[in-house]
C-alpha cells in the first residue's frame, strides 16, 4: 500500500460516523449489607482470593408528570452487570405502583409507567428490583430499593382559600397603610423552576390601593380618601406564578373595602336664626322647642352637645342634649310674662363630644346658632290690688252707705273692662 493510499483511507476512517449506543450507564454503590461470600479460591502463593460481589447498573430515573403521549411512558433501565445478554436473568419489579402503574420487561429491565402521573398526588415512588436465574429461579443480585422522581410541570394554577374577602381601613389613612394580607396558595414543586412562585399584582382597585407583588398584602395608594365621598371599594387580586412572567398561569380573588368613619366632619347647624313661640302660661320645665346640628360623621363621632353661651334670655331658658336624636330640647328655665318681655334671643353651641386630635386642623369642631323665642300672650284672669281687704263699720250705718273699694285688672295688654 502506498503512503497516498494510506492517507485516503485514514481520512475516511475519521470522517465516518462512529456509532455508540445512546445509553448512559451507572453504577450504584449498593448500601452496605453482609455479603454472601462464594467459595475460596487458593492461590500459588498461599493466600486465598474472595469472589467479588457484582452491582446493579442503571439510568438515573425520573419522571415527568401529566405524560400525554399514545405510548407508555419510558422511564429507564434497570440492567445487572451478570446480564450476558442471553435471556438466563429475569428482572423482578415491586414496590409502589410496581406491576399496575410500572412495569418492567423481565428480559431487558426497562419500566415503563402506564399512565399519566400527577406529583401533586404523590412527587415519588419508592420500589425494589431483583434480578434472578431464570433457570435456577435463585437470585444473582441482592434485591435492591431505588427512587423513581416525578419532575413537576406547571399544570396548576395559583389558588386563594376565599373568592371574596371582606376588609376595612379607616378613612383618611395616611398612603402605604396596610388593609389586609391575602395569599395564594400553588400545588406545584417549589423547588423545581418557577412553576409554584407566585407574584401578585391589582387588577382592579388602582388607584386607590395597591398590593406588595411578593407578599401579597393591600395598602392605600392615595392619600385623604373621605368616607363620606365613597365608602366601598371592590378590589380584584390576580396572583400570578412563573414569578409573574409571561405564560404562567393565574389565579383571581375580590376583596371588598370599607372605609371605616373617623371624626374629619364638625357639626353644622342648617340655619342661621331659629324662631321658636312659647305661651307665657307655660310651666317650668316646658319643652318649647329643639335644635339640631347634623354631622357627616357616624356613630360616636357624630354626637354632639348643646349649650347656651350667651344671649339675653339664659336666665330664662334652658337647653338638654337628648342622646337618642341628637337634638338639643329648649325648656322654660322661669315663670314667663308677655307683659314684661315678649322676646328672648339666645346663642346655642353645639359641639362634637369625641374629638381625634389627628384631625384638629380640620376643626373647630362645633358650630352656633341664633335662636329667638316670642312669648305668646294668654287671656289672663283679672288681679285684685290686695289679697284681701279690711273695713270697719259702724253698726248704725244707713243702708247704702260706701264703706270701702276694692279694685282689680286685667294684665293683658289689652286691658279688658272689669266688673
Amino acid at each position: 500500500m502506498t503512503i497516498y493510499q494510506f492517507l485516503l483511507l485514514f481520512l475516511l476512517w475519521v470522517c465516518l460516523p462512529h456509532f455508540c449506543s445512546p445509553e448512559i450507564m451507572f453504577r450504584r454503590t449498593p448500601v452496605p449489607q453482609q455479603r454472601i461470600l462464594g467459595p475460596r479460591v487458593p492461590r500459588s502463593d498461599g493466600k486465598i482470593l474472595h469472589r467479588q460481589k457484582r452491582g446493579w447498573m442503571w439510568n438515573q430515573f425520573f419522571l415527568l408528570e401529566e405524560y400525554t403521549g399514545s405510548d407508555y411512558q419510558y422511564v429507564g433501565k434497570l440492567h445487572s452487570d451478570q446480564d450476558k445478554g442471553d435471556g438466563s436473568l429475569k428482572y423482578i419489579l415491586s414496590g409502589d405502583g410496581a406491576g399496575t402503574l410500572f412495569i418492567i420487561d423481565e428480559k431487558t429491565g426497562d419500566i415503563h409507567a402506564t399512565r399519566r402521573i400527577d406529583r401533586e398526588e404523590k412527587a415519588f415512588y419508592t420500589l425494589r428490583a431483583q434480578a434472578i436465574n431464570r433457570r435456577t429461579l435463585r437470585p444473582v443480585e441482592p434485591e435492591s430499593e431505588f427512587v423513581i422522581k416525578i419532575h413537576d410541570i406547571n399544570d396548576n394554577e395559583p389558588t386563594f382559600p376565599e373568592e371574596i374577602y371582606t376588609a376595612s381601613v379607616p378613612e383618611m389613612s395616611v398612603v402605604g397603610t396596610s388593609v389586609v394580607q391575602v395569599t395564594a396558595t400553588d400545588a406545584d414543586d417549589p423547588s423545581y423552576g418557577n412553576s409554584a412562585r407566585v407574584i401578585y399584582s391589582i387588577l382592579q382597585g388602582q388607584p386607590y390601593f395597591s398590593v406588595e407583588p411578593e407578599t401579597g398584602i393591600i395598602r392605600t395608594a392615595l392619600p385623604n380618601m373621605n368616607r363620606e365621598n365613597r365608602e366601598q371599594y371592590q378590589v380584584v387580586i390576580q396572583a400570578k406564578d412563573m414569578g409573574g412572567q409571561m405564560g404562567g398561569l393565574s389565579g383571581t380573588t375580590t376583596v371588598n373595602i370599607t372605609l371605616t368613619d373617623v371624626n374629619d366632619n364638625p357639626p353644622r347647624f342648617p340655619q342661621n336664626t331659629i324662631h321658636l313661640r312659647v305661651l307665657e302660661s307655660s310651666p317650668v320645665g316646658t319643652a318649647i322647642g329643639s335644635v339640631k346640628a347634623t354631622d357627616a360623621d357616624t356613630g360616636k363621632n357624630a354626637e354632639v352637645e348643646y349649650r347656651i353661651i350667651d344671649g339675653d334670655g339664659t336666665d330664662m331658658f334652658d337647653i338638654i342634649t337628648e342622646k337618642d336624636t341628637q337634638e338639643g330640647i329648649i325648656t322654660v328655665k322661669k315663670p314667663l310674662d308677655y307683659e314684661s318681655r315678649r322676646l328672648y334671643t339666645l346663642k346655642v353651641e353645639a359641639e362634637n363630644t369625641h374629638v381625634d386630635p389627628r384631625f384638629y386642623y380640620l376643626g373647630p369642631f362645633k358650630d352656633t346658632t341664633i335662636v329667638k323665642i316670642s312669648i305668646e300672650d294668654v287671656d289672663e284672669p283679672p288681679v285684685f290690688s290686695r289679697s284681701s281687704y279690711l273695713f270697719e263699720v259702724h253698726e248704725d250705718i244707713e243702708v247704702g252707705t260706701i264703706i270701702g273699694t276694692v279694685m282689680a285688672r286685667d294684665p293683658d295688654s289689652t286691658s279688658s273692662p272689669i266688673r
